[in-house]
């Protein structure tokens, strides 16, 4: 008969008293367990930033501003409408009517336009005085800036964009972008030979110069006592130091915008940071434009940011969806956070996209940044996206 491998009733007894006390032994020993649920892995701590993501387009209506807050837009900068067109600035009511506005879906309205002073070609803007140095027109439409100014102060709105643009914003082609989008661009070598010149005639530097501080002289000390910022957009693109039809744009380099910037210094008076227009001023923007945020960073002269990429560099670029450009716009957004700017990042200039009109048909819409068209929507929903993502890893990681 095989030995027996089982174990009688005294030898498990006897045994089981023994591993027992080994237990107690060991468990007095060791060290005390907790019973908790496990602590979360560790993250990296995010640290708050001033970025905040912006934008710009409109109408500033009830339905554009639910846009807004639908894809987390929380910061403006809107357009007041002005009762009597004949007026030239808004008044408190009309500017407190747009806060109010905005406020209700949980809008902050940080800065604020004019019907002067914009981007739009000289040879069909209305009121083009200033820019033209036309007397006495111009004085009454820089008092009507004035105006705007102080209005914003008393209804607690901090900043004012403007430009001083003659040639608008230049664009003389459209490339095949990503799927069915499309890509606006510049290209000086298709300009043609021989444009006729503006209503402006031959604006050489030294006349724009003479302009553009006549505008300051008489603004700045009124956004000083005010504590308003006013925030001018480059010229959209620089051309060559020749001009272009007649006029050189003086804003349209780095140097120029220094120097505009040094012109009854203040710290009201600033730029709004257009990173597209600055990108495509550059020789080599993907290596170039973090000094250049950095220069006017650290002197408090960004007030403001459209937050764009190009694909090219001076004289030759297309503007493209934000994650496909040139740049790193990670970096870049480190690098405003380095120079510790506090403001808006702002999707600008999106690509041109197909929307389906009644009937079935496909169009591209091509109007202005400010269109309400579907497929700029989609293409505005799309970069207020890729900005949230982009600051919230700069806060994460930076």
């Amino acid at each position: 008969m095989p030995v027996s491998h089982r174990i009688d009733r005294r030898d498990f007894l006897r045994l089981s008293g023994a591993i027992a006390g080994l237990d107690a032994t060991a468990m007095a020993a060791a060290p005390a367990v907790s019973t908790a649920s496990p602590a979360a892995a560790p993250r990296h701590a995010k640290r708050p930033s001033g970025l905040k993501l912006g934008c710009q387009s409109g109408p500033s209506n009830a339905q554009h501003f639910a846009y807004f807050a639908r894809y987390g837009v929380r910061n403006i900068c809107g357009s007041p409408v002005i009762a009597d067109p004949e007026r030239l600035c808004p008044t408190v009511a009309e500017l407190s009517q747009l806060r109010e506005l905005a406020e209700k879906y949980g809008l902050s309205l940080d800065m604020t336009d004019s019907v002067l002073l914009r981007s739009t070609l000289v040879d069909v803007e209305a009121h083009p005085a200033i820019v033209l140095g036309d007397s006495p027109q111009r004085d009454q439409d820089i008092e009507a800036f004035q105006r705007l100014i102080q209005n914003c102060a008393r209804v607690g709105i901090p900043a004012v964009k403007y430009n001083m643009s003659i040639l608008g914003v230049l664009r003389n082609m459209q490339v095949q972008g990503r799927g069915d989008a499309e890509y606006t661009g510049w290209d000086v070598s298709k300009a043609p030979a021989g444009e006729p010149l503006t209503r402006a005639g031959v604006v050489d530097a030294d006349t724009f110069w003479e302009r553009i501080t006549y505008f300051l002289e008489r603004v700045v000390p009124v956004a000083n006592e005010c504590k308003v910022r006013i925030a001018c957009h480059p010229q959209d693109p620089g051309v060559p130091a020749s001009g272009y039809r007649g006029v050189n744009r003086v804003l349209g380099t780095v140097e120029g915008l220094k120097r505009f910037v040094s012109i009854h210094e203040s710290p009201y008076h600033g730029l709004n940071f257009c990173q597209g227009t600055i990108s495509e001023d550059l020789a080599d923007p993907a290596r170039e434009i973090f000094d250049v945020i950095r220069y006017f960073g650290s002197r408090r002269k960004i007030f403001n940011v459209h937050f764009r990429n190009i694909r090219g560099h001076r004289d030759r670029f297309v503007e493209t969806f934000p994650d496909e450009g040139d740049v790193d716009m990670l970096q870049a957004a480190l690098t405003y956070r380095e120079v510790g700017y506090e403001g808006m990042l702002m999707t600008d200039h999106v690509p041109l996209v197909p929307t389906q009109q009644p009937g079935g048909a496909y169009a591209y819409n091509l109007g202005e940044e400010s269109s309400t068209a579907n497929g700029h929507l989609e293409s505005f929903a799309f970069g207020y996206g890729y900005i949230r993502a982009t600051i919230q890893a700069a806060e994460r990681f930076g």
